[in-house]
């Protein structure tokens, strides 16, 4: 869901402008737009815009006009003194309610809107260039997170083989505990058949019912299954994020009741194994749009 790109471009008039777009991490899409005075008009057409592109992350557009002479806007005395004296103002009441407030840099106070003197309408570029002009930016942006995307891709499918050979190490395991399990069982009712006289019927039951509650075959088969379907959303590309979180939570819902079902030392290692390479693959899968 990271990407980057900028752009600058000017009207050949004197006035140019620079574009920055930047994307991070997050649970679903959130889009901020940092425009000048007077360029409001391009938010909708700008929103719009990027939902068509983005499906997830936090997505961050600024635009800023620069003067090519090298001046930039005017700011207001008036307004800047009255910024001020509300920051003043919000601190003292915070403190009064024993808030501690982080400081406030001069680059927080000159990103507030209204500080600078409103810029002629007449002098502002076209917004319809301005929205041409964005294009080269998003196709760059995309690019950006293409290729992140592919190597994002690949490391996910070396951690689903992982997985894989993990739940084939866990089914081999799982056999290899049922002869000396049996042996185990065996000698414990023959211990108790000697002990005690029990009905064979209800014997059978309980012998029935403890194998049923050691039995991982279900979880072994329900694991292999998310291994396809993981792979099968790796290969079907496109915003698979939200369905790859959820396959996580089940992939380690399986292996949490493989580990509690054990009763063998090798097999509970290979699911503390599994449940780690899970935890893995999880972390990268918050990365994916």
């Amino acid at each position: 869901m990271t990407g980057f790109a900028t752009r600058e471009g000017g009207d050949g008039a004197g006035l140019g402008w620079s574009w920055e777009m930047r994307s991070v991490n997050g649970r679903g899409l959130e889009m901020r737009l940092r425009l000048p005075e007077g360029l409001g008009a391009l938010e909708a057409p700008l929103r719009k815009r990027l939902s068509g592109l983005v499906a997830r992350g936090s997505v961050t557009l600024s635009l800023r006009l620069v003067r090519e002479t090298g001046q930039g806007p005017r700011l207001d005395p008036e307004r800047l003194a009255a910024a001020l004296a509300q920051i003043v103002q919000v601190r003292a009441a915070a403190e009064a309610q024993g808030l501690a407030l982080a400081p406030v840099s001069a680059a927080d106070i000159l990103s507030l809107r209204g500080l600078s003197d409103a810029p002629d309408s007449a002098a502002l570029p076209d917004p319809a260039r301005l929205l041409a002009d964005a294009e080269p930016l998003f196709a760059a942006f995309l690019e950006m997170r293409r290729a992140e995307g592919q190597s994002l891709a690949a490391l996910l499918a070396r951690q689903i083989d992982r997985i894989d050979a993990l739940v084939a190490e866990a089914e081999a395991a799982a056999r290899a505990r049922a002869e000396p399990q049996e042996a185990r069982l065996r000698t414990a009712l023959a211990t108790l058949l000697e002990a005690t006289e029990l009905d064979e019927a209800r014997l059978a039951q309980e012998v029935a019912a403890l194998a049923l509650k050691t039995d991982v075959t279900e979880e072994i088969d329900r694991l292999r299954a998310h291994v396809a379907a993981a792979r099968d959303l790796l290969a079907t590309g496109g915003p698979v994020g939200r369905k790859l979180d959820f396959l996580m939570q089940e992939f380690n819902r399986e292996a949490n009741t493989l580990c509690s079902k054990s009763q063998d030392a090798r097999l509970t290692a290979v699911g503390l194994d599994l449940k780690l390479a899970i935890d893995q693959t999880r972390e990268q899968v918050q990365n994916v749009e």
